[in-house]
């Protein structure tokens, strides 16, 4: 059941990071300026923070397997009109689609996992889950550049084709039909509100400090981000069925979820924007090499996956999310103090450990989160989940270019390996940050997940 939810995962984590590459190639061919497609990123990202906050109560509504099955047809019938597309608009209509199936994938399958999956086996199976969210995004710019290179860009949404559709068969094959009896009414007010304030949030982090739009439209749109956001906040206060149900974060090691979750993942979102960039701009590597370098953290993610049940056990959620959150923090950092001369081991060494541990975070988090929610809170609490991943992930991105846009300005030239390292090293502290939050969280947190031994899965 995991990897079948992870297949979902897989396509949308590839897919938002898989274009980059191939922006500057798909640009001459739909006769466009390159920065004008990056609205064909911008536009995934805003359907998805859009839609993600309905997830669980249309999940509720028509039952989570159906969602779940039409949720990657609506991303398969999106990549097949972005490969297919014969201009901008159409490309951008596309994505649209895209973004609206992604939103639905991710959250509605978690939810399916933890309203099936026996507790004792949720670490096990959060650990499979996690897998997919790391190793897209290492594996998206090399696939994106072979692809392009060698065969045309319009293979990069093609190639989800195969694997949505052998998703969708194991799907309706293998996953029970979950749904909440209890189905409370539509917040539209909330859901305007909160489609008015994410849309613009996340617009802004995904052109500042890129030169996309000036930089005061950026803080007028993160401004009328803020307001609308407040104005939603004010209104789940008082809304009997918030769409976004603020109440979730009076429970401890949801809110720790929450908040140091967020801190981890700016960290780690703004990694696949800069490495490649310090491998290329800053050492001068290839496209290929670049990839080629990067891919190794993946298998510190795999890796990980046979030791996260036996490292929660012995050492429980609030030593392991603390001290791993400033291990991975480091590690993340350390990239920033690699140079041009340091020996490909040491740097692939830093990245498969680093690897390693930022996936055992992001397990210990995506199950600790759901350590106190009830039944009937699964859908609302995984909506909301899912939407601070996105948001924290955009974030990442922008502090990353932000930083770099701040440091050529100043230096009024070319940016150097070294504004790459003071990026890497900000971002790494930022993931380290977390462990404050974390260190807050109670001795026996999770202390269930943990008691009875998950069966011969492992």
């Amino acid at each position: 059941m995991p990897l079948i939810v992870a297949v979902g995962l897989f396509m949308e984590h590839l897919d938002s990071t898989i274009i980059a590459t191939a922006l500057p190639r798909m640009a001459e061919d739909l006769g466009v300026a390159p920065v004008r497609l990056n609205l064909a990123i911008t536009t995934y990202l805003v359907a998805m923070a859009v839609f993600i906050p309905a997830s669980g109560w249309i999940a509720d509504r028509l039952g989570a397997r159906r969602v779940f099955v039409g949720a990657m047809g609506l991303f398969l019938t999106g990549s097949l009109t972005c490969g297919a597309a014969p201009s901008m608009e159409i490309l951008i209509l596309g994505r649209l689609v895209q973004g609206l199936g992604g939103a639905l994938m991710t959250p509605v399958g978690r939810l399916v996992m933890l309203r099936t999956v026996p507790r004792a086996e949720l670490v096990s199976a959060m650990a499979w889950l996690t897998i997919p969210a790391l190793i897209g995004p290492v594996v998206g710019p090399p696939l994106g550049g072979m692809l392009t290179t060698w065969a045309s860009w319009r293979w990069i949404f093609w190639i989800n084709l195969p694997i949505g559709l052998i998703g969708m068969v194991a799907a309706l094959a293998m996953l029970p039909e979950v749904r909440e009896d209890r189905r409370p009414p539509f917040d539209g007010l909330g859901f305007a509100l909160s489609t008015v304030g994410l849309t613009a949030a996340v617009f802004a982090f995904e052109t500042v400090g890129r030169d996309i739009v000036p930089l005061a439209v950026d803080a007028l749109v993160a401004l009328l981000g803020l307001v609308t956001l407040a104005l939603y906040v004010r209104h789940a206060r008082t809304a009997e069925h918030p769409l976004i149900d603020l109440k979730l974060l009076r429970r401890p090691t949801f809110a720790a979820a929450i908040w140091g979750g967020s801190l981890f993942r700016i960290g780690v979102g703004a990694l696949p924007f800069l490495l490649p960039l310090q491998l290329q701009l800053g050492f001068g590597r290839s496209a290929l090499q670049s990839g080629l370098t990067t891919f190794v953290a993946a298998i510190g993610a795999i890796g990980m996956k046979v030791a996260a049940k036996r490292v929660l056990t012995r050492y429980g959620f609030r030593a392991t999310l603390t001290a791993d959150a400033v291990i991975a923090g480091a590690f993340l950092a350390a990239i920033g103090f690699v140079t041009d001369t340091t020996p490909l081991a040491v740097v692939m060494g830093i990245l498969l450990v680093g690897g390693f541990f930022r996936s055992l975070e992001f397990t210990a988090i995506n199950v600790v989160a759901y350590s106190d929610i009830t039944a009937e809170e699964t859908s609302r609490a995984t909506a909301f989940s899912s939407m601070m991943q996105q948001l924290s992930l955009s974030a990442g991105v922008a502090l990353g270019a932000l930083t770099l846009h701040v440091l050529e300005a100043r230096s009024s030239g070319p940016l150097s390996s070294t504004d790459f390292s003071i990026a890497l090293t900000l971002v790494g502290s930022v993931s380290m940050a977390a462990a404050l939050v974390f260190a807050r969280l109670p001795r026996a947190a999770g202390a269930d997940l943990l008691k009875a031994e998950p069966r011969a899965t492992e």
